[in-house]
C-alpha cells in the first residue's frame, strides 16, 4: 500500500515561513504591512502561529514576500522549493497541502508548480455566519466554486446573497468582497478555483477607465 502524501500545514509552520521570508528581505513588520496592506499586528500574530490567515491576507503576503503570487511556495511540502510549470501536474487523492483557517479548511492542489494562472483548492466551509466586514475576502482576478456536498450561501459586500447546494456552481469577479457560509448540517465541501488577473485584463480595465479622446 502506498503511503499517503497528504500534509497539514499548521499555524506555527506557516508563521516560521512568513518570518523567514520577511527577514530575507530585511524588512520590519511595519514595512511588510505598508507593502501588503495587512496590518502589522496581524502579521506579527501570524508569524507567532497565533492567528489563522484568510485567503486575502495569504495572497497579499505571498505576493509581497516573493513566495509566489499563486502561493505555491507558501504551501509546498518543502516550504518554498517549487518549480515552474513545465508539464502536467498530478495531485492524487489525499495529496496536497492542507491549511485549517477559521472559516475554511483549504487543501491546496498542484503545489509543486509555481507560476500557475489558476489556484485550485478543495475546501471545507466551517463558517456559520458573517460577523462583519473583516469576514469578506477580495482579490484580483475571478473565482469559481463547485459544491461537492452540503449547502452554502455566498455573501457579497454589495448585498447580494446566493444559495448553492450540491451540484451547483458559481463564477464571479473576486474583486467584490465575498464570504462563504455553510447552511447544511454537515460541513459543505467545495472545489474552488481562483485566477490571477492577467496583464491583458489589467490593461483592458485601465483602458476602460480612461475617457475617450475628443
Amino acid at each position: 500500500m502506498s503511503k499517503s502524501k497528504s500534509h497539514t500545514l499548521d499555524w506555527e509552520t506557516l508563521g516560521r515561513r512568513l518570518r523567514t521570508a520577511r527577514k530575507q528581505f530585511g524588512w520590519t513588520l511595519s514595512e511588510v504591512a505598508q507593502r501588503s496592506g495587512v496590518s502589522s499586528t496581524t502579521i506579527s500574530r501570524a508569524e507567532r502561529g497565533q492567528l489563522a490567515l484568510g485567503y486575502e491576507n495569504f495572497s497579499a503576503l505571498a505576493r509581497v514576500l516573493g513566495m509566489g503570487s499563486d502561493m505555491a511556495a507558501m504551501f509546498s511540502d518543502k516550504g518554498g522549493e517549487v518549480g515552474q510549470l513545465q508539464g502536467p501536474v498530478v495531485t492524487r487523492k489525499d495529496e496536497g497541502m492542507t491549511y485549517r483557517g477559521l472559516a475554511f479548511s483549504y487543501r491546496f492542489l498542484a503545489t509543486q508548480a509555481a507560476g500557475k494562472q489558476m489556484i485550485p483548492t478543495l475546501s471545507t466551509v466551517h463558517a456559520r455566519s458573517v460577523s462583519g466586514p473583516q469576514d469578506y475576502a477580495r482579490h484580483d482576478g475571478e473565482e469559481f466554486v463547485y459544491v461537492i456536498s452540503g449547502a452554502i450561501e455566498v455573501y457579497f459586500e454589495n448585498g447580494n446573497r446566493i444559495a448553492l447546494s450540491a451540484g451547483d456552481s458559481l463564477y464571479f469577479d473576486s474583486r467584490i468582497g465575498h464570504a462563504y457560509v455553510c447552511t447544511s448540517r454537515r460541513l459543505a465541501r467545495l472545489v474552488g478555483v481562483c485566477t490571477r488577473e492577467s496583464a491583458l485584463m489589467a490593461s483592458a480595465r485601465a483602458g476602460a477607465r480612461r475617457s475617450p479622446a475628443d
